[in-house]
């Protein structure tokens, strides 16, 4: 019984113990609260003033700013502008979340990290220019933030996350750097203002939902080398009407061009083997598509609701002749026959 007493007490003197040592390293500097690093450095993580414009300090009390930290400017409605100086390293998480009314950020070039959802619904910043010292663009750092039209990523990221710039409605000014590997799923869906993107020849698939409901985009450039489109990956994108699918690709997921009502004629690669359900639903242009003698599985109702002169263009005695006539889908040769 003892033993179990002494267990419990342990449990409820941790936290306590955690939080005072926590107090001992956090000070408060006029409008802004700090915390003294391991490195002796001071991170910033409140602020408390009530001015719109700020320059957040190099230094407080004399101790060098390195880090924002995890939420520091949260749900901060005052801000419209903000400088952040040199020196510092890092933004943290959800560090200016909701800050509606932000309209501008500097970020300085000593900033190799940003964090989650940074900047998840300041939904009035209009431009950002990231460092040149990043590597990364976090999951959902510029979610909804439905005014930012433009945005420059230096040609140090390699990576693009989750939802990274979903909901950026009135983005239309975008490139991405040759240096970029992976873009995350649902990275730019609801962009309704991106018109057209190339992708740089690194990426070697499309996640899903990557671009789904990027109602301008007219034309999409993918590098051979994707290997996968994804689910959903340009669902609705209603103006697409300019689109190569590269020979490297093997599948189509399912969704993944529904909705494409411009689409007119497509020729899909010898190399795909698998093409999802609905991946071409309600293309109501669609008149005229190729599909390779090596295609293995076709889902469900793929090119359902497409324009009614629709052909598709098959291999004598291929799995996708049986389609058609499964489907009862309008079908000829690609070769001509003796």
């Amino acid at each position: 019984m003892q033993k179990l007493l002494a267990i419990i007490l342990v449990l409820v003197l941790l936290p306590m113990i955690a939080m005072s040592a926590l107090a001992e390293k956090t000070f408060q500097s006029g409008d802004y609260r700090y915390y003294i690093l391991e490195d002796g450095k001071a991170e910033i993580t409140k602020y408390n003033g009530k001015v719109k414009e700020i320059d957040i300090p190099s230094h407080v009390d004399g101790i060098t700013v390195t880090a924002i930290g995890d939420r520091a400017f949260y749900n901060d409605w005052r801000l419209v502008s903000v400088t952040i100086p040199e020196g510092v390293t890092s933004i943290g998480k959800e560090a200016f979340f909701d800050c509606w009314y932000l309209t501008y950020i500097k970020i300085p070039d000593s900033v190799t990290s940003i964090g989650e959802n940074a900047f998840f619904l300041c939904s009035h910043l209009i431009s950002v220019e990231l460092p040149a010292g990043i590597t990364s663009i976090a999951d959902k750092t510029f979610l909804s933030c439905a005014r930012l039209t433009s945005v420059t990523i230096p040609d140090s990221v390699t990576s693009i996350g989750y939802r990274a710039f979903s909901n950026c409605t009135r983005l239309n000014a975008l490139t991405l750097p040759d240096s970029v590997m992976s873009i995350g799923d649902d990275a730019f869906s609801y962009c309704e203002g991106l018109t057209s993107i190339t992708i740089p020849e690194g990426v070697t698939s499309i996640g899903s939902s990557t671009f789904s409901n990027c109602v301008s985009l007219k034309s999409v450039t993918l590098p051979e080398g994707v290997t996968g489109i994804g689910d959903m990956a340009f669902f609705e994108c209603g103006s697409l009407y300019a689109l190569t699918i590269p020979s490297s690709v093997t599948s189509i997921g399912g969704d993944a061009f529904c909705g494409c009502s411009r689409l007119t004629s497509l020729t899909i690669p010898d190399s795909v083997t698998n093409i999802g359900g609905y991946a071409f639903y309600s293309c109501s242009d669609l008149i005229s598509v190729t599909l390779p003698e090596g295609v293995t599985n076709i889902g469900e109702k793929a090119f359902d609701c497409c324009s009614e002169e629709l052909v598709l263009t098959v291999a004598q005695d291929s799995y996708a002749e049986q389609y058609c006539k499964n489907n009862g889908l309008k079908y000829k040769y690609n070769v001509a026959l003796d």
